[in-house]
């Protein structure tokens, strides 16, 4: 109905715009016939192509069209279009100084701990830094958890869909006592140097090098969309080559990481914190007095239809609301805080407990600042433009292009701006690849290698092994970029993949604290089932790829030529049904909004790793209890047996000590160990 309705304002709209009551159909113009697909003559209701209405209302359409493109191309001769801009602006000689000055300083601390530093020839210096500092470990976790794919994607949320995500923040609060009262003193008191030694010991072996499994396909992929997201982003807006860019990133970060190990991955974190910093600082700053001033930017969000905080929709189908953001987000940072070993890792750099818990929350009140800043920044680029969207006119071609855009053109002409904003960008890649490698390489090393292959290293050759890999991982990662590149689509199923392995792992966690009756059979296979059924909804769910439609835009003001016709043939091109949903792409469960995969993973995997583990218990008691008990069905058991004539007879004397060298005998057996696996 709504189609409907906006398809014919924009048709009373272009009657209006060309005086078309007062045109006359010339006999001698040939006349353009209307397209099939200009679905907008189903709104007469006519159910005969052939009928004198549906022929009239053709002609009538066919030369609106026709005048209003004539008039637009007469009234656009002396302006540019917008979607071919004369002047574009680009990175300028100071720009890549700035750039590159970041980067060779977060270099130059790679060879300071890699050559100079001295320690660090142990896997537990290499890994765990030995005792780092508050202050550095509290930046590296802030610049950790912040992304370029979220600094670029959340300013175009705000921008597209509105606030309802700024209720983010809530559940990055809520896990705070969560990870102070319940991981991190167990992982202290284990004194672990990778997260998935708990589930070594809880579980077993398996579970163990399950959890490190799903950890190396995680981060390998994410590290790999993590660089390449962005770093299209700023090709398109900037003229930046997405090339360079890869390798910029991965050549820096392959160093620094594997020649430093964590401390320096965590010193070059602090560092490019402060760049984040200032780049996103001086971006609201300028902001206020380009784009309007605080009072102005909510007063046109609250105009145009952008603020919203509470929509308390219950289906879970609704891509943001409030139970999807806090409750599903809660279980998203849950993972990301508590189970994820590049976050883990760096509190156990840290000399005790005390300090642990301190750096984590002021890393996460860090993290919230930031994400308020940049939501804001996304309404403050709306503000700009709020009557004439750069996406509807073509001046650029992806929504998450939205702020490099706005940047680059808004500050053309504030020196070094645009060498700021890209360096801070680069700053959260480098950041979050940094971080990846060492702890994919303390997983390999310690989960991997000596627990899964049972490979002896020593202590002095531990920081070797894990600088290799290290090393690998980043050059396998750079591969991966040039894959994902090629396969479109694969980069948001990537993210949703993320989550929703997040979210097993961190079901694994806690089904080995919160379930006493949890075994090793019962986690391993609940994990796998677990894991199995939710990549099959996340798969499904971005094969049927529900879009959720943007709120409205307008290009009513814009200084260039606006080709409205073409927007207008999209509009009609239109069709007027939603699409037909046939098959079980269409059921509920398959277009679930993607802030509750996180959430499903972790309670599928405790709750099926629960029930096996029960069922498993049941089986082999009653096995036991069949073969104690009397009258035994089993043509194998005599019930001769079970038979004993004489007394029994108690007795205190001490069991014989062995004389030989064959051992004693062991007068407690465990009923259990009957049957227990060997």
């Amino acid at each position: 109905m709504f189609g409907t309705i906006l398809k014919l304002l924009t048709l009373c709209a272009l009657a209006h715009s060309i005086n078309a009551h007062t045109l006359k159909q010339d006999p001698q113009r040939q006349q353009v016939p209307i397209t099939p697909e200009q679905k907008y003559l189903i709104v007469r209701g006519e159910s005969s192509a052939t009928s004198e209405e549906h022929l009239q209302f053709d002609d009538a359409a066919t030369l609106l069209l026709s005048a209003f493109k004539t008039q637009q191309l007469k009234a656009g001769l002396d302006l540019e279009e917008c979607s071919e801009p004369t002047h574009k602006a680009t990175f300028s000689g100071i720009d890549y100084v700035i750039l590159l000055s970041m980067l060779v300083v977060s270099l130059g601390i790679g060879i300071f701990y890699g050559f100079f530093q001295t320690g660090g020839s142990s896997s537990d210096d290499f890994l765990l830094g030995s005792g780092m500092s508050l202050l550095p470990v509290t930046l590296s976790l802030t610049t950790s958890f912040i992304t370029a794919i979220e600094l670029l994607g959340n300013p175009s949320e705000m921008y597209f869909q509105g606030t309802q995500f700024v209720l983010i923040v809530i559940p990055m609060l809520l896990v705070i006592p969560v990870a102070v009262k319940v991981f991190y003193p167990i992982y202290f008191k284990m004194e672990l140097t990778s997260c998935y030694e708990y589930l070594g010991i809880r579980f077993g072996k398996e579970i163990r090098i399950l959890g490190a499994v799903l950890y190396v396909i995680q981060m390998c992929f994410y590290t790999a969309v993590a660089v390449l997201a962005p770093a299209i982003a700023l090709s398109k807006a900037t003229g930046l080559d997405t090339k360079i860019a890869v390798i910029l990133i991965y050549v820096v970060c392959v160093f620094y990481s594997s020649m430093g190990g964590i401390k320096a991955c965590v010193i070059a974190d602090s560092f490019q914190a402060a760049v984040l910093a200032v780049s996103l600082v001086l971006i609201v700053l300028l902001g206020c007095f380009y784009s309007g001033s605080p009072v102005q930017v909510f007063q046109t969000a609250a105009e145009r239809s952008r603020l919203e905080f509470f929509n308390f929709d219950p289906s879970p189908t609704t891509r943001h609301t409030v139970w999807s953001v806090v409750i599903g987000g809660f279980f998203y940072w849950t993972s990301l805080f508590c189970t994820n070993q590049a976050s883990v890792q760096k509190c156990m750099s840290l000399k005790s407990l005390k300090l642990a818990k301190i750096a984590l929350g002021f890393a996460i009140i860090g993290l919230v600042f930031v994400f308020l800043l940049n939501f804001y920044t996304g309404l403050m680029v709306f503000t700009h433009y709020a009557d004439c969207d750069p996406l509807s006119v073509g001046r650029i071609t992806a929504s998450d292009q939205l702020l490099p855009y706005y940047v680059i053109n808004t500050y053309d002409h504030v020196y070094t701006i645009a060498g700021i904003f890209v360096a801070g960008i680069f700053a959260a890649s480098l950041g979050t690849v940094a971080s990846a490698l060492n702890s994919l390489s303390a997983v390999t090393c310690e989960d991997l290698l000596i627990n899964g292959m049972n490979i002896k290293i020593s202590p002095e050759k531990g920081a070797t092994y894990a600088k290799w890999m290290s090393l690998g991982y980043g050059v396998g990662s750079f591969g991966l970029v040039f894959i994902v590149e090629h396969l479109g689509g694969v980069l948001q199923a990537t993210l949703t993949l993320n989550g929703l392995i997040g979210g097993v792992t961190l079901g694994l966690f806690v089904l080995g604290i919160a379930c006493k009756q949890a075994n090793t059979k019962g986690a391993f296979y609940g994990g796998l089932l677990s894991l199995a059924l939710v990549i099959f909804v996340g798969v499904v769910a971005q094969i049927a790829n529900v879009e959720t439609p943007a709120l409205p835009t307008s290009v009513e003001h814009c200084d260039c030529h606006v080709n409205v016709t073409g927007i207008i043939d999209d509009l009609l091109s239109e069709s007027l049904l939603p699409p037909a949903e046939h098959g079980f792409t269409s059921w509920p469960i398959f277009r679930m909004s993607y802030m509750w995969f996180s959430m499903v993973g972790c309670l599928l995997t405790v709750f099926l790793g629960w029930l096996i583990s029960v069922i498993i218990d049941a089986v082999q008691r009653r096995s036991v209890l069949r073969l104690t008990a009397k009258g035994i069905d089993n043509p194998a058991v005599s019930e001769d047996v079970f038979k004993c004539d004489e007394p029994v007879i108690f007795t205190t004397m001490k069991p014989i000590e062995p004389t030989s060298g064959e051992g004693h005998i062991n007068l407690a057996i465990r009923l259990d160990d009957e049957y227990s696996p060997k």
